[in-house]
């Protein structure tokens, strides 16, 4: 049975082509000369920054509708730099730290996704699968993307978060058609591709560099190391 439609993860998919947004910042941070994440204890703290921030902006309406992905990039710079600084970090500006992510998304985007994305979406419909704040229609806007995907499936709309598989059933609702038909692509072995795939959905692990060492036991999933792999007749039969 051939591939009929396909579902993307957003974050550390398209925005970075399979590298996880903690090692995003810790690049950027190191680079700003504020935090050395080579050294374990500045690692540590940078991570438990990452988490904090992640939290509170997962139960607080901190971001609004109508934020840009890089207004959402300063909410959480905000966050982490709050928490830095209550560990004993030295106040610091988030500019730098901020314009380096934004850069690095942008040329991502130009480079690597949007050009998949031109290819891919001449065969298939495709509908987005993220969690995500409410602001994603915002975030594709800004980025010129809107036009790829049928619709959304963002958890802070639609009740439901990943990992729970029932999000990618709703994907699969979304594009009208059998899970069995659907191939899910994203980042996140835990979050995307093990539930995708107990939902019943065809998988495509983008495996870059993750929050942490992935498991063996992911050997035997079809894997890629770029989204520009995804083009290969082979990658989507």
């Amino acid at each position: 049975m051939e591939t009929e439609g396909l579902l993307f993860d957003f974050g550390g998919t398209i925005d970075t082509d399979g590298l996880h947004w903690y090692h995003v910042f810790a690049r950027a941070y190191r680079t700003a000369g504020i935090i050395d994440t080579g050294i374990p204890e500045a690692d540590a703290l940078l991570r438990d920054a990452y988490v904090h921030a992640e939290r509170r902006l997962g139960k607080e309406h901190i971001i609004s509708q109508d934020f840009t992905f890089r207004q959402t990039l300063h909410a959480k710079l905000v966050l982490q730099h709050d928490y830095l600084v209550s560990q004993g970090q030295n106040p610091y500006s988030i500019d730098s730290v901020l314009d380096s992510c934004y850069s690095q998304v942008t040329d991502t985007i130009d480079r690597v996704s949007r050009p998949v994305l031109d290819v891919l979406s001449m065969k298939y419909p495709m509908v987005l699968v993220t969690n995500f704040y409410g602001n994603m229609p915002t975030v594709l806007q800004e980025f010129g993307l809107s036009g790829y995907f049928r619709t959304i499936v963002e958890s802070a709309t639609a009740g439901v978060r990943k990992p729970d598989p029932e999000i990618f059933r709703h994907g699969c609702s979304a594009l009208g058609l059998e899970p069995q038909t659907v191939t899910m692509i994203g980042d996140s072995l835990d979050k995307d591709i093990v539930p995708a795939a107990t939902a019943g959905c065809r998988t495509v692990w983008l495996k870059g560099q993750g929050w942490a060492d992935a498991s063996t036991e992911a050997k035997d999933l079809c894997t890629i190391n770029s989204l520009t792999e995804l083009l290969s007749p082979a990658c989507l039969p």
